[in-house]
């Protein structure tokens, strides 16, 4: 393949699927997709990923390019685009207990305040009609109970089950037991942020 030829010629032919069209292609503008990562701060198998995105969408998307002497800004906009998804992508991920040790050993009382929500939710659950108690169990049973099957044993529309929760946490949520529990989480808040 002549390392002169003309950008649409090599357009055409990588799209008649002749090898050495795509070889010069990436030859070419390999450089430019580096460049483009290098600038995002993308390098090493993440830079290749991101180019091996790039050209694929150059594959899938041959027929759009209605101005060959554009490819190069073309691959510049698709390789900034890929960028920005990885490094959106990299901002979603929950990081692992070695990145942040401190946050994965459990405070000494973490145990001794989950005993005392778990005793406290059920005693705030025994307080609700044995209704409300069924439902809450089929609803957060695991798996859950699908709406179907919570409808036909409790008898109750399925359009009436979700609003019905609600009402059943809103009074668990005022019962004694919850709201002692919540006044002491918002202390302790107000104390951490002070």
């Amino acid at each position: 393949m002549r390392k002169d030829m003309p950008v649409a010629t090599l357009l055409e032919n990588a799209a008649c699927g002749m090898n050495s069209a795509w070889q010069e292609i990436m030859r070419r503008y390999a450089a430019l997709v580096s460049a483009v990562c290098r600038q995002h701060g993308i390098g090493g198998a993440d830079a290749d990923d991101v180019a091996g995105n790039v050209w694929l969408r150059l594959v899938t998307n041959l027929d759009t390019i209605r101005e060959p002497q554009a490819l190069p800004g073309w691959l510049r906009t698709t390789t900034r685009r890929e960028c920005l998804s990885l490094l959106r992508e990299r901002h979603r991920e929950i990081p692992d207990d070695e990145e942040f040790p401190d946050l994965a050993a459990p405070p000494a009382d973490a145990s001794l305040l989950g005993t005392e929500r778990r005793t406290a939710m059920l005693a705030a659950v025994r307080t609700l009609p044995e209704r409300d108690r069924r439902l809450l169990a089929l609803l957060y049973s695991d798996p859950p109970t699908p709406y179907t099957v919570i409808s036909s044993r409790l008898g109750m529309p399925i359009g009436a089950i979700g609003p019905t929760r609600q009402r059943c946490l809103a009074r668990v949520r005022r019962s004694a037991a919850i709201a002692a529990l919540l006044i002491e989480d918002g202390h302790a808040r107000t104390e951490r942020a002070s």
